[in-house]
């Protein structure tokens, strides 16, 4: 054999061992913080996830603006490894792979194989950052599993044999616009990307529309499937309201003004001691269309990134885990950078090998090493803390089993606040549809209405239990917010309920009390009380 071919063999030994090692790390940090607590939006897909393994369809018991895809998906989650913060984060972790897998399916694809690992060892590297939220299995990570798949379809058609794969490329897309609607934007690419590809080849006019619409086709059964399965168990009224009527009201509350100076903060927070991987992106995007040979796959990556950064724009609000939506195009022209890279000096064989691969594996060590403590030392719960300074995630655990041990699975609880992940973990339904108290306090038109609805709906179940949340975080009230709701829950409470528990959040612990509450503590500034229903 001859030296260029065992340095060859080498050097591609050398990058697999690279990826390999990056990606046993990332799947030892998501092992590790299996148990973190969930979130707010985790907490909500768990309890509606629930809610369908008792044949309760979404809307019904739960409001939400978001499609219910990912409640969908948390159900299958939960099914096959348990209705358990661990078994959830379980399944995410199976998402996460699969996602770095499509990732360098689609690098190697478009690139060379170089630049398929690079970009997987970059997606696995991004999508954990607490930067972020990457702890926590957000819709967006649901939206990108079959956008990745679908691509890859999309690319890999041949002749003109390709109407099947053309319509399960579309479901794809289309289960992707049905676990968060911004994942609407993925099937607009794919349809520009397929009408220009088909003209570009030659065919005729009526050749490629018809295959711009099977493709269409399969992006909007899903959709078209989830509408009839909501109007069959009679909740497509509530489903339209809070994913059209309320989502406009809410997507129209950030003023203009205020977003360019949020979103560049914003975007600085997101890359953070990420940067080196987006540094290499820009490079990738600035050689990639310089070379010849890399210019194709990257404007595609070019393209799909314009319409991911899109799809993180609905509403303006700019929040960390919506920039998962962006993460692989990222990836994917950091790959391409480091291809560019390896083939800037051709006459200087070492160079070209070796170079590109110092450059990678510093370029993804710098975000495991300044996060290391996160990553590696702190306890689940002490992430939480650290990640959600001002939430009470931890907290919600404990006060979960107290009202589990404390009712039956007759009884009914109500949350005053924005912790749908307590009605999860004590798998005790809401006496409200309104597990987020956000909506009531927003100035948009259907705030007090909803106010309203709440206290009929609680008034109505009359609850067992009320967790009342004295916590800015869970409720984000304005200075013109309505104060119905507080003014009724101060006299419905001492009418009706009894104190039978307090959670005081200090900053240097959080203090529990169940049964006996005290009158005084030494320190006061987010707690939560715990209400039973006199008898």
């Amino acid at each position: 054999m001859r030296k260029t071919d065992i340095s060859g063999k080498l050097v591609q030994f050398a990058w697999w061992a690279l990826a390999t090692i990056v990606f046993t790390l990332v799947v030892a940090i998501r092992i590790r913080l299996l148990g973190i607590p969930l979130e707010r939006d985790e907490g909500e897909y768990a309890y509606a996830g629930q809610l369908m393994l008792q044949g309760i369809p979404p809307y019904k018991l739960a409001y939400n603006m978001k499609f219910p895809g990912t409640y969908a998906a948390y159900a299958l989650i939960m099914s096959m490894f348990g209705q358990t913060i661990s078994g959830i984060h379980v399944g995410f972790l199976l998402v996460n792979a699969a996602t770095i897998a499509l990732v360098f399916l689609l690098g190697r694809r478009l690139i060379n194989e170089m630049a398929g690992l690079v970009a997987a060892a970059s997606y696995a590297v991004l999508s954990v950052s607490p930067t972020v939220l990457g702890f926590a299995a957000h819709a967006t990570h649901f939206v990108m599993l079959p956008v990745l798949g679908g691509m890859l379809l999309l690319l890999d058609q041949h002749a003109r044999a390709r109407f099947g794969r053309l319509f399960v490329s579309g479901v794809l897309f289309g289960f992707a616009v049905v676990m968060k609607q911004p994942g609407i934007f993925f099937p607009l690419f794919a349809v520009i990307y397929l009408m220009t590809k088909e003209i570009r080849s030659g065919l005729r006019p009526k050749e490629w529309f018809v295959r711009a619409l099977v493709f269409s086709g399969g992006v909007i059964l899903p959709l078209a499937m989830t509408c009839l399965f909501l109007l069959c168990v009679g909740v497509f009224r509530e489903f339209w309201f809070w994913t059209v009527d309320y989502a406009q009201q809410y997507g129209a509350l950030v003023r203009l003004g205020d977003v360019p100076p949020f979103l560049l903060r914003r975007a600085s927070e997101v890359i953070g001691a990420n940067w080196p991987v987006w540094a290499l992106a820009g490079v990738g995007a600035v050689a990639g269309i310089w070379n010849e040979r890399l210019r194709a796959g990257t404007l595609f990556f070019l393209g799909f990134l314009f319409f991911s950064v899109l799809a993180v724009c609905p509403g303006l609000y700019f929040r960390h885990h919506y920039f998962v939506l962006v993460l692989p195009a990222v990836a994917l022209l950091a790959g391409t950078g480091i291809s560019a890279l390896a083939g800037a000096a051709p006459g200087r064989v070492t160079a070209s090998k070796v170079v590109p691969l110092i450059v990678t594996a510093a370029a993804l060590a710098l975000p495991l090493v300044r996060y290391k403590k996160l990553f590696f030392e702190f306890s689940p719960a002490q992430v939480s803390r650290m990640v959600y300074a001002e939430s009470a995630f931890p907290e919600a655990v404990r006060i979960a089993d107290y009202l589990r041990e404390h009712t039956t699975v007759d009884d009914t609880i109500a949350v005053l606040g924005s912790e749908p992940e307590i009605y999860f973990y004590s798998h005790r339904h809401s006496a409200t549809g309104y597990i987020y108290t956000y909506p009531l306090m927003e100035p948009q038109k259907y705030a007090r209405q909803m106010q309203e609805e709440m206290i009929s709906e609680i008034e109505r179940a009359n609850p067992k239990f009320l967790v009342s949340v004295a916590i800015n975080d869970s409720w984000l009230q304005r200075p013109g917010s309505d104060p119905l709701i507080f003014s009724w829950a101060n006299e419905y409470i001492a009418k009706n309920y009894v104190p039978a528990g307090f959670v005081n959040i200090t900053s240097a612990e959080t203090e529990y009390y169940f049964g006996d509450v005290p009158t005084t503590v030494a320190t006061l500034k987010d707690y939560i009380l715990i209400y039973r229903r006199k008898l």
